[in-house]
């Protein structure tokens, strides 16, 4: 098929080279533009951007797609399907009718559950034993239109969204080529009222650790937010970012170190496993804790 690839991050890449390797021809691929990164704050393109050039592919990347001359331009290439996966721009209506057949999007998550912007990290932080992928048929709607294919995966003891991200992106790239080969053979499913959810935007406001809440929450917070931005605490006066952990027995007050870097929660507690100290890389707790000291409570 002719095909018009639309994504941003590195969750996108796969899916860019599940297309290629599946033989379709990829007319143009859309990202968002370089944006300024690192410390010289120089326009850095993004990693969708950087593999299609070296797979020798077309690249656009308008700042918006509500223009006349940019709708012309995206309807000129008469296209089969568009597919679109952490794209980050709205489509107007107007681009999700030009492809022939319409535009495909891969979402993170068993829609109608965690629609919108953040499904992996919301999964983990609710505590969701289950997630997957679903190729959905877009409409004007946040993550609304018919379900063409899902799959579904179990969320492993301690998986941290990082983890989680990976495996979903490969699921995905394998999910959109089968579609795209039965794409006849599809009934679209409707998706039903119940069991919406919505997957806000993580908040910074959210990362910081609230030891009063039980272990299990602050577990799935922890796993949840990692690596980015990273769930935090304060130790005598740093922002510690807290990377991977596990629920562990004891019980104290909130915050209190119990052993190494085991921490009482409201209820029970969690040992953190990996962290990062400011300005350093990010490490196991064992080496953290050679120059770091807890005290006796944590806030």
């Amino acid at each position: 098929m002719k095909i018009i690839f639309m994504g941003t991050p590195d969750f996108s890449v796969p899916v860019l080279d599940a297309l290629v390797a599946a033989g379709h021809e990829i007319a143009a691929v859309y990202c968002q533009p370089p944006r300024p990164a690192g410390r010289g704050k120089k326009d850095r393109p993004s990693p969708v951007q950087i593999r299609a050039e070296a797979l020798g592919l077309p690249v656009r990347y308008p700042v918006s797609l509500k223009t006349a001359e940019e709708q012309a331009a995206f309807a000129a290439l008469k296209a089969d399907i568009a597919v679109v996966v952490a794209y980050g721009l709205i489509l107007p209506q107007v681009i999700l009718d030009a492809p022939a057949k319409g535009c495909l999007n891969i979402h993170a998550s068993l829609l109608p559950r965690w629609r919108g912007a953040a499904p992996i990290h919301r999964a983990i932080m609710a505590g969701d034993a289950q997630t997957g992928v679903c190729i959905m048929q877009m409409e004007a709607g946040l993550d609304t239109g018919p379900v063409l294919l899902r799959e579904t995966i179990d969320i492993g003891t301690g998986e941290t969204t990082g983890a989680l991200h990976d495996r979903l992106s490969e699921l995905g790239a394998a999910a959109i080529v089968t579609a795209l080969g039965q794409l006849d053979q599809l009934t679209p499913q409707i998706q039903p009222d119940a069991g919406v959810t919505y997957a806000a935007k993580i908040d910074k406001a959210e990362a910081r650790v609230d030891w009063t809440k039980p272990a299990g929450e602050v577990d799935q917070l922890i796993r949840g937010l990692s690596p980015f931005p990273g769930a935090w605490c304060d130790v005598a006066g740093e922002r510690v970012k807290l990377l991977a952990s596990t629920i562990a027995t004891g019980e104290a007050a909130p915050g209190t170190v119990l052993v190494g870097f085991t921490i009482a929660c409201g209820t029970g507690a969690v040992t953190i496993t990996r962290a990062q100290r400011q300005g350093k890389k990010a490490m196991s707790a064992a080496d953290v804790l050679r120059g770091l000291e807890l005290g006796a409570r944590l806030n």
